[in-house]
């Protein structure tokens, strides 16, 4: 097949109409599909396995494959951008009679475009904070790391934080920053850690820190909304002179867990993935208001004080229902609160594209608004008597 007779087969596939049908159709299907396997799979889970793929794969259950078995939510949506993108250079020409459809069909594209940047770019995470309390970081709950912590000196901690990803799927780390391997034994996605008998047959989950007291099991994954998995996994220590050992992180397991190396302390600890930024942000007070003679929420209120010390700036600032606060690129909302009203609960949304989708929405408006006034001017002077 001649090139150029290839070429023209391709720019008319993508410049179809029918495809554009297609692919809202598929849309469709995709958008009933995924809502009902929520039920099976969490919110969470369709929204990855759904709408955050380029396929959905089936498999029989227990089988270690699967196939692709429908088109995803990025296949679809990015097949129907290059279809939008394509019919308008190749259909219309940029007339004044036509700029209200131009502006319809960028609205269009940025619209898409922003969904898949939000996708890509945005992040959730929760600050929790007690009154009185002051953190720097914010921890996505659903997702957690491996710190190790060289504790050596008295007023400095070095982190070095290994995500959950790379611990699930790699067998040995060697991060620049630390004079040892970390070789992963084990990895559990979802586990439960206990206390082991001393006369206990099983055997011990480690040979160091608190391993040899305690057991782990591997639970399914779970996929209700009010519930996470807790990760754990075995690790071994492994220096140019040898193994160290074996020890147990999880995030049953509150307290660091230490050995020494070269005069030097080091602390392994799995905790929550935190996110740093360059300002604390206090607790000062709390607030759950609630209707005279009843139980019923009205209002959630945290009076917090924001402090950069790169900047100076220092002051206190008021998050309640509807009046979250913005700054330096995240938004920060009212979530929950502890039971005791002591404490609150602060959702994080890091999302560069949030403006996106607003200025897509006011650009199809206008676009048919100049579209309707265009034909509408045009049709009055075609009436008016000469």
């Amino acid at each position: 097949m001649p090139l150029d007779h290839l070429l023209d087969r391709l720019i008319n596939f993508f410049t179809s109409l029918r495809l554009t049908v297609v692919c809202l159709a598929l849309g469709l299907v995709l958008v009933f599909a995924g809502t009902l396997a929520q039920v099976d799979l969490g919110l969470y889970k369709a929204q990855n396995e759904f709408f955050r793929s380029f396929f959905i794969y089936w498999g029989p259950k227990g089988a270690g494959w699967r196939i692709p078995v429908f088109p995803g939510g990025y296949l679809i949506g990015g097949v129907l951008l290059i279809n939008l993108v394509a019919s308008q250079f190749r259909r219309f020409t940029f007339t004044p009679s036509k700029a209200g459809l131009w502006m319809v069909h960028v609205g269009l594209v940025l619209l898409l475009l922003g969904q898949l940047l939000t996708d890509l770019l945005s992040r959730e995470s929760t600050l929790h904070l007690r009154e009185g309390e002051a953190r720097n970081y914010s921890e996505t709950e659903r997702e957690a790391e491996l710190a190790v912590i060289d504790a050596t000196d008295p007023d400095t901690d070095r982190v070095v934080a290994i995500p959950q990803s790379i611990l699930a799927s790699q067998k040995s780390i060697h991060p620049a920053d630390l004079p040892f391997t970390i070789r992963v034994k084990q990895f559990f996605a979802n586990s439960q850690v206990q206390d082991r008998a001393a006369d206990a047959a099983e055997p011990p989950a480690a040979t160091q820190g608190l391993g040899p007291r305690a057991t782990v099991k591997e639970l399914p994954r779970v996929t209700e909304m009010d519930r996470r998995d807790v990760p754990s996994a075995v690790v071994e220590i492994v220096t140019p002179q040898g193994s160290l050992g074996t020890w147990l992180v999880s995030e049953f397991i509150e307290q660091p867990q230490s050995f020494t190396l070269n005069h030097r302390t080091y602390q392994l600890v799995q905790r929550p993935l935190r996110h740093y930024k360059p300002y604390t942000i206090q607790l000062l007070k709390f607030q759950h208001d609630v209707y005279p003679g009843t139980d019923i929420p009205r209002n959630f209120s945290s009076r917090i004080l924001l402090q950069r010390p790169d900047t100076g700036e220092k002051r206190e600032v008021l998050i309640h229902m509807n009046n979250p606060l913005r700054y330096a690129g995240e938004t920060y909302y009212q979530s929950g609160f502890d039971p005791d009203n002591h404490g609150t609960i602060l959702q994080v949304v890091h999302n560069p594209s949030w403006l996106t989708p607003y200025f897509s929405c006011v650009l199809v408006g206008l676009g048919l608004v100049v579209q309707f006034a265009t034909h509408l001017l045009g049709f009055t002077f075609k009436r008016r008597p000469a």
